[in-house]
């Protein structure tokens, strides 16, 4: 069984980001993610992750139908 909560260091090998882009990423409220502990160490739960990268599909999706590619040999 997979666990429910990801360190943030997991998080960036799901995502193959840096540790740091993801800790802004939670810091600016783009993950969504908890304080645990005395020390408030993040944990980000793996079922806000998944929803995280569903929006991030959807909005790159949207991006792409508005700037679609241009054929460089019908020029």
């Amino acid at each position: 069984m997979e666990p429910r909560f990801l360190l943030l260091s997991d998080v960036a090998a799901e995502l193959n980001v840096s540790d740091s882009q993801v800790y802004h990423m939670v810091r600016s409220g783009e993950l969504p993610a908890i304080k645990i502990g005395g020390r408030g160490q993040w944990r980000v739960e793996r079922a806000r992750l998944e929803e995280y990268i569903q929006r991030k599909y959807a909005e790159t999706a949207e991006w792409v139908r508005g700037n679609p590619l241009v054929d460089r040999d019908s020029e």
